[in-house]
């Protein structure tokens, strides 16, 4: 084998071995909830927030009055009522 080849085939494993080794970092940081900024700083991910909660649990909310409106048959008037009304809370 020629140095050229020896030289390429030896760029292709560094970069498979960097690959390899960034996957693994991130799968290490998304198992134990670590997040990364774009500077590359690392800090854990606030699991417990109360606000966050709340917020959730009212997304859950709408989303369950936007299945039963969108699964219920009803008339068009009957949904455009329902819809104002809920757009007045």
């Amino acid at each position: 084998m020629s140095a050229a080849v020896i030289w390429a085939i030896a760029v292709v494993v560094i970069v498979g071995l960097v690959c390899l080794t960034e996957m693994q970092k991130a799968k290490h940081r998304a198992k134990n909830g670590i997040a990364v900024d774009w500077m590359g700083g690392e800090k854990p991910i606030q699991r417990n927030d109360p606000a966050q909660q709340r917020e959730i649990e009212e997304l859950r909310e709408r989303i369950k009055v936007l299945e039963r409106i969108a699964t219920e048959d009803r008339e068009t008037k009957l949904l455009s009522a329902e819809i104002e009304s809920l757009r007045e809370k």
